[in-house]
């Protein structure tokens, strides 16, 4: 009796890790949606609050189908000795923090999207108006 328990036990853990891995979660990558280019709100929430969360805490729905967890946006301003990065965190927006030896990233390219969807000029409105809510997010 006590072999059939001691059987019994790497089954049902092997169960257990196939049905986690049989509902991991995964992301679909969908079309960006137009927002106002004036709103950092309305486009924190269409755009980043799937990953970084609603507020900004590194917890929404897609974070845990990333390989990396996203970044805990109210503490950026925390870790930098009181001051907000804000040109960090444009071009990080924007895409230029990306190294080729580095890999690839898996927050999506937003300058290359929003320059797609106008030109070049309301681009750069939205990633400063992007840049102000997330400095807006800052925890005192």
């Amino acid at each position: 009796m006590n072999v059939q328990r001691l059987l019994a036990v790497p089954l049902v853990v092997v169960g257990l890790a196939w049905q986690a891995q049989a509902q991991a979660p995964t992301i679909n990558r969908e079309p960006a949606k137009s927002t106002a280019a004036n709103s950092g709100s309305e486009m924190f929430t269409t755009y980043c609050a799937v990953c970084h969360g609603p507020n900004g805490k590194g917890t929404g729905p897609a974070a845990a189908a990333l390989k990396k967890q996203p970044a805990d946006l109210t503490q950026l301003s925390k870790k930098n000795g009181g001051q907000f990065p804000d040109i960090k965190i444009a071009l990080f927006i924007k895409g230029n923090d990306v190294l080729a030896s580095h890999g690839s990233r898996d927050m999506p390219i937003w300058g290359k999207i929003f320059t797609d969807m106008e030109d070049e000029k309301i681009s750069n409105l939205r990633i400063y108006n992007l840049t102000e809510y997330v400095r807006s997010l800052q925890e005192k």
